[in-house]
């Protein structure tokens, strides 16, 4: 079962990833993790890789598929896999159906875990992060015993910049932009399929499991 899980930032679509790896007994692959991987072996993607990241660059498409593609060839692939954060856009959606096809795969689902705009801004805006520990909260969700105050360690709770209103606002611009055109081609594969990320995380899941099956 070879599943993409598609998103706005904050959605909600890695804690699935991670629920269906864990029920499934497949791997939750993420960029970022075949990256670190890559860089830490040295292996000659990896190097590849951190030439750009040293210098501020964007790692090119193509680069960035052969990491997944590498990665999916692995052992513990063999039963499927979950990939949160690829593709991001049409290309590399594209790069990736052809990586696959040349080796006998395809994409058998892509998830899109629907959160209206709103519900975002206002989700991640009352998160909070402890400065000392890095614990992090919600106002509404994972209160604090005593207000702005870390039950861990009783430092001070932030808003930091990445979860600020503004921030989070311009995060969803270029997601609608760059990631939403993503929906229409999966559509088009007949491989797309939504769940409303706006109940209960487990309700969430419940769903995702209906359409994958028992």
């Amino acid at each position: 079962m070879k599943i993409i899980m598609l998103g706005a930032p904050g959605a909600g679509k890695g804690t699935q990833a991670k629920k269906i790896a864990d029920k499934w007994q497949i791997p939750h692959i993420s960029t970022g993790d075949i990256f670190r991987a890559n860089i830490k072996n040295g292996t000659e993607l990896g190097n590849k890789a951190k030439e750009y990241m040293d210098k501020g660059l964007l790692v090119p498409d193509e680069l960035v598929v052969d990491l997944v593609v590498d990665r999916v060839k692995q052992e513990d692939c063999v039963n499927g896999y979950v990939l949160d954060g690829f593709p991001r856009t049409i290309p590399q959606a594209e790069a990736l159906d052809a990586a696959l096809n040349a080796i006998g795969e395809k994409v058998d689902y892509a998830i899109n875990v629907e959160v209206p705009d709103e519900n975002i801004i206002n989700r991640m805006s009352g998160r909070r992060a402890c400065v000392a520990c890095g614990a992090t909260y919600h106002i509404v969700h994972i209160p604090t015993k005593v207000e702005g105050v870390c039950d861990r360690c009783n430092a001070q709770l932030i808003l930091r910049d990445d979860d600020k209103p503004e921030t989070v606002k311009k995060r969803l611009d270029v997601y609608h932009e760059q990631t939403q055109p993503l929906i229409d081609y999966y559509t088009e594969k007949g491989v797309l399929v939504e769940v409303d990320g706006t109940v209960e995380m487990e309700e969430v899941f419940g769903a995702i499991v209906k359409i994958l099956g028992e």
